[in-house]
């Protein structure tokens, strides 16, 4: 039995792996987050992704807005690259505030790995605490 909602609107915000600074192989993260994005589709979910640079060539607030209010989101993900590391705490709260703002009615899921993104989705989906 699938746990997907077909055809649920899901938006999934993650670092571009191209555009994160420092001496790492981008290349395994984005074969991930292909895959992943893959996995929701075959599940039944209409996802987009919205990824951000770290390298100062975005303006990401005005870019994870026109991303929010595109469509009206069934679910957003906040990927772990904006969540793990303790630098981007400004960038986390910044994001949770902009999708409760912006995308109100969106549950919000967070995954551990870009493999997992349609269990977060499913699990979000499927109930719990939502105000």
């Amino acid at each position: 039995m699938s746990d997907a909602v077909t055809n649920a609107q899901v938006l999934v915000i993650g670092l571009d792996p191209f555009r994160v600074p420092g001496p790492w192989d981008p290349a395994p993260v984005a074969e991930a987050i292909a895959v992943g994005m893959a996995d929701l589709a075959d599940r039944g979910y209409d996802a987009e992704s919205c990824l951000v640079g770290l390298d100062g060539s975005d303006d990401v607030e005005a870019h994870l807005s026109r991303a929010l209010v595109a469509r009206p989101w069934d679910c957003v993900v906040v990927g772990g690259g904006i969540r793990k590391e303790e630098e981007l705490l400004e960038l986390f709260e910044s994001v949770v505030n902009l999708v409760r703002s912006l995308a109100p009615q969106a549950a919000i899921a967070f995954n551990g790995t870009p493999r997992d993104l349609p269990d977060a989705v499913a699990r979000s989906l499927r109930g719990g605490f939502r105000a």
